[in-house]
């Protein structure tokens, strides 16, 4: 399971030009889920995302997480995430899980999230989804 977590003043997910998630400052989480990512990666995962520290204190300091912010997350099933380059110029999504496996495991992710007590908002697992965010800083951090 691999998480590329940016932080955000605000981001949108749209499909077919309609809005379907939006969230104001927070984190965009972009998933990539593996075909042996079990229940307590998705917990440590999830877990780790909330306690993040990439937010700013008064000093200046990055000692916030999106918790202490009151930021909320926009997940977005990202298979793409998983590929492996090693061989190549075409990317190998082998070891990605199937769609089948993955949605219940994305789904569990984002009520695991939920339930560390940060607002959720989701992308539509499979769909091709245009994401537009300002990415706030820049920070991007890739979490496994």
């Amino acid at each position: 399971m691999r998480a590329v977590c940016q932080r955000v003043s605000e981001a949108r997910v749209t499909v077919d030009a309609e809005t379907v998630a939006e969230i104001g400052a927070g984190l965009v989480v972009l998933l990539g889920i593996a075909r042996d990512d079990t229940s307590a990666d998705v917990s440590r995962l999830a877990g780790k995302v909330a306690r993040l520290r990439i937010f700013e204190d008064a000093g200046g300091k990055f000692d916030r997480s999106l918790l202490d912010a009151g930021g909320s997350a926009l997940v977005v099933s990202q298979f793409t995430l998983i590929a492996d380059t090693r061989k190549g110029n075409r990317p190998s999504f082998t070891d990605a899980a199937p769609p089948a496996q993955a949605e219940p495991v994305y789904e569990e992710f984002c009520t695991a999230l939920a339930d560390h007590g940060i607002p959720v908002e989701r992308g539509i697992f499979g769909a091709r989804m245009a994401v537009r965010l300002v990415n706030d800083g820049p920070v991007t951090i890739v979490l496994d």
